[in-house]
């Protein structure tokens, strides 16, 4: 290991103090400051229920599995899911690719991208602003929420902002509160969606649902129109966690103390600010020479490998399985429901859903169907608003001079109620026509950024880690592909359609 020796600095008191008499080794990763070596802490054991990926499962299992993805469906049929399981693969990939490099430093991506190139950093800063000040999620929950009682979205989705707003304030450590509401949330949805999939659905569906994956090449001429391609370029990179969501996951791996994480105290709410201690001004390295470090390493890459093929990938499938053979129910109870997608009624997909629900015995489920969709919305809006305010908090923490001034709870409150007073303002006044143009103009913009962090990834995971824990060549062609694959997609549309959202 490429290590140097600098004099001892004061380092964080969870890091644990280095001798005055001695110099301390580093790991030197680009022009900003090294990173001290400690110690790796254990791995816990691989099989586990709970753990920071329950953010990106809530995120994956979101507007994508549950409402785009059956959208398409209808209009196209089942076929057009092998898109689908080429992007939730992908992403699986991609998360994994995201835990090295904050499992081995405890720092972020956006971190790892300073010390690339710093102006790289600033370019997801950038990015994330224009993306997510769309409220798409909520938008789409909301317009499911008046189906049921007849509240104008609008007011549900602002109210449902504010309600973000005011929880995350109040909670005294973010990261718990979030695990414990979008373990509950999941949970419930998995388990619902199965047992209404299973009564409104045949075996047919299943059959047909299950190959569609594997229909390789189908996009019927429909679909590489103007007014669809669009869509679904964008529902690809909604098949799981969407645009930055997954450069978000490394905070929250840190937070959950993964790797050398552990070595990072935790983001607190605005209310319990006082409590939280400072914020080291880099992350930590473990010594990779050393046979029991690299041991624990693999440790740790068991632990997340679980997570993102079982967790991630699974839950994720088995999700949109389920609404995927509900979407196929609509269409035979609704034969009509196509030609009124086509025609602009866009939401006309939720109806056709909730009726097939409805199918199942009372026109109650019909409500509970479109209740899942307002549940999804907020939980997803959730770990959206969570992770934005993170991200950027944690960028102009380490990167905006005097930033360091205010604790890390506090610059988190900022961008978290900055976001939501720009979402207000969007909803009431934005250009967007109605909740479904919302979602789609947020989905088309992730893919943009999923591009870019697929770039990202490469080179810090190629550049920044030391040798022994450098991602295999197998895993460096699937992320480039992955880059080539949105990006391609997005500029496909751009110059063959002149469009580039729905």
């Amino acid at each position: 290991m490429d290590t140097s020796s600098t004099p001892a600095a004061t380092p964080h008191s969870s890091a644990g103090p280095t001798p005055p008499d001695q110099e301390e080794r580093v790991w030197h990763a680009g022009k900003l400051e090294p990173m001290p070596i400690r110690k790796l802490p254990d791995a816990p054991p691989s099989v586990h229920l709970l753990g920071p990926t329950v953010f990106l499962v809530a995120l994956g299992v979101g507007m994508g599995e549950s409402y785009m993805w059956p959208r398409l469906v209808l209009l196209f049929g089942p076929e057009i899911r092998w898109l689908f399981l080429i992007g939730v693969t992908l992403q699986a990939v991609v998360m994994l690719e995201m835990a090295r490099y904050a499992m081995a430093t405890g720092e972020s991506i956006f971190f790892g991208a300073a010390r690339v190139f710093k102006p790289l950093m600033w370019f997801f800063f950038v990015v994330a602003i224009l993306v997510y000040i769309w409220p798409g999620h909520l938008s789409a929950g909301a317009a499911a929420f008046e189906q049921i009682t007849g509240i104008p979205w609008l007011i549900t989705a602002c109210v449902g902002l504010v309600l973000v707003g005011v929880l995350f304030s109040l909670a005294k450590v973010i990261y718990n509160l979030l695990e414990n509401v979008l373990s509950i949330l999941i949970g419930t949805l998995v388990i619902s969606t199965a047992v209404v999939a299973a009564i409104v659905g045949t075996w047919g569906d299943v059959v047909t649902t299950i190959s569609g994956m594997f229909a390789f090449g189908y996009l019927p001429s429909e679909a590489m129109s103007a007014a669809w391609f669009p869509v679904i370029v964008g529902s690809i990179a909604f098949a799981g966690p969407s645009g930055m969501q997954q450069m978000w996951y490394t905070l929250h791996l840190r937070d959950s103390g993964a790797g050398m994480g552990a070595h990072i105290p935790q983001v607190r709410g605005l209310r319990h600010a006082g409590e939280e201690e400072a914020m080291p001004s880099r992350g930590f390295m473990f010594d990779t020479d050393n046979p029991a470090e690299l041991a624990k390493w693999k440790g740790w890459r068991r632990w997340v490998t679980f997570d993102a093929l079982l967790l991630f990938w699974g839950i994720t499938m088995l999700v949109t399985i389920s609404f995927t053979v509900i979407a196929q129910a609509a269409a035979r109870q609704n034969p009509g429901v196509r030609d009124v997608i086509e025609s602009g009624e866009r939401e006309a997909a939720l109806n056709a859903m909730a009726d097939s629900f409805a199918s199942a015995g009372s026109s109650v489920l019909g409500a509970v169907f479109l209740g899942f969709i307002a549940l999804i919305g907020m939980n997803a809006t959730l770990g959206l608003f969570d992770s934005f305010s993170r991200g950027q908090a944690d960028m102009t923490y380490h990167f905006v001079k005097g930033a360091k001034r205010l604790r890390m709870s506090h610059l988190y409150a900022v961008f978290l109620w900055g976001v939501i007073g720009f979402g207000i303002l969007i909803l009431l006044f934005g250009p967007a026509d109605g909740p479904s143009g919302i979602l789609d103009t947020l989905a088309f913009l992730s893919t943009f950024a999923m591009g870019a962090y697929c770039v990202t990834l490469l080179l810090v995971n190629n550049r920044m880690l030391p040798k022994p824990i450098r991602p295999k060549i197998w895993t460096n062609l699937i992320i480039g592909f992955g880059a080539v694959f949105y990006l391609g997609m997005l500029f496909y549309s751009l110059f063959q359609f002149g469009v580039v959202v729905g």
